[in-house]
């Protein structure tokens, strides 16, 4: 997970002063000193660090907090404010230009994940914007990178502009923009070479390609596990191009996260998009105040929302929800219940985007989790449809053949049945609460599948 160190780090220092009913400058000086190490362990820029410490402190220490009812939770909600301040406060919204197509430059480093970013970013324009993009295969030194944009064109169903690699960068990014006019592209998403570090060369052909397509963004990808490195390569991009974005891949493997605390405040240029996995829509719009959130363990329930608005068929979930109240709610209903929340994402960190979820015990363990619905899911799919509409005919012979067939034991099946029997008899249960508030006006059915 993504800041894991830090905010455990974080969170427990915060615990520490939450309850406290009069808090003194010694608390926050103690505090502060947890702060700053923390955030050092997090490979946090050093000057960052110094800053930010110092904001949180004058602010600590001043009369409206130390004199109020609560000033403890007074000090959490400065921490609160000025991380998000430090990660550029509001997010970055992504250009759209008034005379498409809007141009977007991708640039960076080799092994940053540039190619599968801009295959990642396409897919993101298209579901969450309804833009229609194309992609223009501008690296033309590696050789795999023209086939690599091709297969996730492919994969996408999403055009790619190319012209092999015997024609110079600038004139297939020069082509790529007319034929995105001419085919009412309004985006054209160019993917540049990056090289093994940065140097002349690659910075001088940049500069061509921007000279020529004026374009509306230019992003940096950068690789959040590299930490500080991460930093350096954005102050150099920056200097040279003037990016106007960037796209940190990766960091969901990274559990310190100083590049993300650190690039915003060092080069002064937002950070817009994250990479969160493998998957083609493992990409999300940078928060900086849901992060904050996260990082000090008060959930993100807005994020949560939207992944649940932007996975799950509202039809069948409507649909879901009246079978659950006539109590018809079959094996096969359940079954594509769980295929929904998985959709949303690993459970571990859908969990952490709940409030409170940091004082859940044992919930970095979650992953057992996942497990377990892969075999409930094939337990279920062992079942014939009259098995899994009429549970109730399961003799032990079927039984014994469901677990032979999902490759689980009887006890497991059992389980199973058990578990879902007592959820009806719940839902049956409150469908007559509801009945009887109904009647009184005041009782709402509090049950709603994702």
């Amino acid at each position: 997970m993504a800041f894991e160190g830090l905010a455990d780090r974080l969170q427990n220092t915060i615990q520490k002063i939450r309850g406290k009913g009069k808090v003194t400058e010694a608390d926050v000086k103690e505090m502060m000193r947890e702060v700053r190490l923390a955030l050092l362990e997090a490979d946090v820029n050093f000057k960052v660090v110094k800053d930010f410490v110092k904001k949180v402190s004058e602010r600590a220490v001043g009369q409206e907090v130390l004199k109020s009812l609560t000033p403890g939770q007074q000090i959490i909600k400065i921490v609160n404010e000025e991380l998000t301040i430090l990660m550029g406060g509001e997010q970055s919204k992504i250009a759209a230009s008034n005379r498409p197509p809007t141009v977007i430059m991708m640039v960076g480093l080799q092994g940053a994940g540039k190619t599968t970013t801009t295959g990642k970013l396409a897919n993101l324009l298209r579901k969450k914007y309804n833009r229609k993009p194309l992609l223009a295969a501008a690296d033309i030194y590696r050789p795999a990178a023209i086939k690599q944009l091709q297969t996730l064109g492919k994969q996408l169903d999403m055009p790619v502009f190319s012209l092999g690699d015997q024609v110079s960068p600038v004139e297939i990014a020069k082509q790529a923009i007319a034929k995105a006019k001419e085919d009412h592209n309004d985006y054209v998403l160019i993917d540049t070479a990056g090289r093994l570090h940065v140097d002349e060369a690659l910075m001088g052909e940049l500069k061509d390609i921007k000279e020529l397509t004026k374009p509306d963004e230019i992003f940096l990808v950068v690789d959040a596990m590299t930490g500080q490195d991460a930093v350096n390569v954005a102050q150099s991009f920056n200097e040279q191009l003037g990016l106007t974005g960037v796209v940190l891949t990766k960091l969901d493997g990274d559990t310190r996260g100083g590049a993300a605390l650190s690039i915003r405040a060092v080069t002064q240029t937002p950070i817009k998009f994250v990479g969160l996995g493998e998957k083609m829509d493992a990409i999300e719009p940078f928060h900086p105040e849901r992060m904050a959130s996260r990082i000090l363990g008060m959930g993100d329930v807005l994020t949560l929302i939207e992944k649940a608005q932007a996975n799950v068929d509202e039809e069948k979930a409507k649909e879901l929800e009246q079978k659950m109240r006539t109590a018809t709610f079959t094996l096969d209903d359940f079954l594509e219940q769980l295929g929904q929340v998985r959709n949303l994402g690993p459970l571990d960190e859908l969990l952490k985007m709940m409030p409170g979820a940091n004082k859940i015990k044992g919930l970095n363990n979650v992953q057992i989790e996942e497990k377990q619905i892969a075999h409930v899911e094939a337990i279920i799919r062992s079942m014939t449809k009259a098995e899994k509409d009429h549970p109730e005919i399961l003799n032990s012979n079927r039984k014994k053949r469901i677990a032979k067939g999902s490759g689980r034991t009887v006890p497991e099946v059992n389980r199973l049945l058990k578990q879902f029997e007592d959820m009806k008899k719940m839902m049956k249960q409150m469908t007559g609460m509801q009945q009887k508030g109904k009647k009184k006006g005041g009782f709402k059915f509090p049950f709603k599948p994702f």
